[in-house]
């Protein structure tokens, strides 16, 4: 008995089917969609977002031949050229350090905000404003509408002489750290300027919460010059993105922020290729980034509905030899020698560079590398929990930005994130965090004195807070969405990450059922019944168009 061709390849597709949708993907059959293949020879210089190249030579203007005595200076000097500059600059919150959340009403950004890192940047802005891009910034007096203390160099500077230092005198424990500087020539620097390279945006990213990737995570020096390994787009032996290559542009503010994360992007490529008003994936590779040349590749962009690229793309993050601080704890802080502070260096990371892991001025920390993320439901709304927020002190733990997010929110998708944990002060009689002041050459400045009571009373009393003079220290949280350190596609997770009964990344999530990870005898009993009728289906059609067909040829 013959059995058509064509019924052998349906029972055939019937078997395989189900054993292709558990074959991992990305790696197995790879394709390039998107080339990032190294280059050869010296890397090309960074690629920026669409202003690439320049229309004059800055060497050449007698207004930058100097000499210039400060920054502000500087900046007249670019001002007179740059006429609109210093008013669209303003506008952008690496100026105004303040963001008012349109959907809760919240007043939000690193001028008003308390972290579980350096705990809060307002009342201590003679040390943390090095990192604002505008020179002076000490206290509350600073004008914010004088165009001629914005910073031009700390983002233009091409000669990686340029260098910040702080605003006002802290205690002398502190102040070491920042002499024996070299001298800047500030009219070489200005006569250098050149679009913003990875290393100007670094200069403050990279560092942010007190050390080199401490805060977030996936943004280190390691990525001053990364190969492709650690970062497909910024490989200084591939692509070789700048930060604006994807943070583009428009009138000197930045697409991407951490208050509004656009965690879905429905819109996708834009035209003619890019959108200015997002960093999203989708805006440079789709909604449906995966060629469709295989049963593997088409389930993968059916994913993207519900996991963000991040969270395939970026396996693990604190790569390239830079570990990231995961544990911070204020109770310890304090402690001297002989009436001295002291530190301790017992960590080495992946580069060979030692770590701090205590500081009198800080306490305890720890160290950790090559980080699995935290997988969450995330819709891109942070939660903020600021000084004026009032929660239970018996609470186990505070959430200092939490985040949205569900299985049932049609904005959400499934995202990778550091979680960041702290014991750090807080008013145990109102039940409030607390401004700590902490840089300073006063009595009650921390960071010298030592004086964890008179700091926050301080700092409370500086901006007129309610204070009710007993603190503690609680445990907060704070959560980081991982978006840099993507991988080449062929380091990107498997099927198999996710969908296995044991060790699945996605094992904290239980309120989705993932075939291969959960058992459900309904579901698997359905499943099995809905393979074998197909199977079975199929080979009684067969078997009767085969004797159908037997028996019409016999008569």
């Amino acid at each position: 008995m013959r059995v058509p061709i064509r019924h052998v390849v349906l029972i055939l597709l019937c078997l395989i089917i189900p054993i292709l949708l558990l074959l991992p993907g990305p790696q197995a059959i790879a394709r390039d969609n998107w080339p990032t293949p190294p280059l050869p020879g010296q890397a090309r210089p960074q690629v920026s977002g669409p202003l690439q190249g320049g229309t004059a030579d800055h060497t050449k203007f007698k207004e930058l031949d100097g000499p210039f005595d400060s920054g502000p200076q500087v900046t007249r000097a670019c001002l007179a050229c740059h006429t609109e500059t210093g008013q669209h600059f303003m506008r952008n919150v690496h100026w105004t350090w303040s963001f008012v959340n349109p959907d809760t009403g919240q007043q939000l950004g690193k001028r008003y905000l308390v972290n579980n890192f350096c705990t809060n940047a307002r009342g201590n802005e003679g040390m943390c404003a090095q990192c604002h891009a505008g020179y002076g910034w000490k206290d509350e007096d600073f004008d914010f509408s004088d165009e001629t203390k914005i910073d031009c160099l700390v983002c233009h500077d091409s000669t990686g002489t340029y260098y910040k230092t702080p605003n006002t005198t802290g205690s002398p424990a502190c102040a070491v750290m920042f002499e024996g500087k070299p001298p800047i020539d500030l009219a070489a620097v200005a006569k250098s300027v050149d679009l913003p390279r990875r290393a100007n945006c670094g200069t403050c990213h990279f560092n942010g919460g007190g050390g080199d990737n401490v805060k977030h995570g996936d943004l280190s020096t390691a990525l001053k010059d990364p190969p492709r390994t650690l970062d497909v787009h910024m490989g200084a032996d591939g692509l070789n993105f700048a930060c604006t290559a994807c943070h583009l542009t428009n009138r000197h503010v930045w697409a991407g922020s951490r208050y509004q994360v656009i965690s879905k992007d429905r819109r996708g490529v834009g035209k003619p290729g890019q959108r200015p008003d997002v960093a999203t994936c989708e805006s440079c590779h789709g909604l449906a980034p995966h060629p469709v040349d295989s049963l593997a590749h088409f389930k993968l962009n059916d994913h993207i509905q519900s996991v963000a690229c991040q969270t395939c793309h970026i396996p693990t993050f604190a790569r390239g030899g830079v570990a990231t601080v995961v544990d911070w704890d204020w109770r310890t802080a304090g402690k001297t020698k002989d009436g001295v502070g002291y530190h301790e260096e017992n960590y080495i990371q992946g580069n060979g560079q030692h770590r701090y892991t205590y500081k009198s001025i800080k306490g305890n920390f720890t160290f950790a590398e090559d980080l699995v993320p935290e997988y969450r439901w995330f819709d891109g709304q942070m939660v903020y929990t600021t000084i004026d927020t009032r929660f239970d002190p018996a609470a186990e733990a505070i959430e200092i930005n939490g985040f949205k997010g569900s299985r049932a929110d049609r904005n959400a998708r499934i995202w990778p994130f550091k979680r960041m944990h702290t014991w750090q002060p807080y008013d145990k009689g109102n039940g409030t965090l607390v401004y700590t002041h902490l840089w300073g050459e006063d009595d009650a400045a921390y960071w010298g004195n030592y004086d964890m009571a008179a700091a926050i009373e301080k700092g409370m009393a500086d901006f007129g807070l309610d204070y009710s003079g007993d603190y503690g220290f609680i445990q907060t949280l704070s959560w980081w969405p991982i978006t840099h350190m993507v991988t080449p596609k062929a380091q990107a997770l498997d099927c198999g990450a996710c969908h296995r009964p044991r060790g699945s990344r996605l094992a904290g999530l239980e309120d989705i059922y993932l075939p291969g990870r959960d058992r459900n005898r309904v579901l698997d009993t359905v499943g099995l019944l809905g393979v074998g009728g197909t199977l079975s289906a199929i080979l009684l059609h067969a078997f009767v168009r085969t004797r159908t067909r037997h028996e019409e040829e016999s008569e």
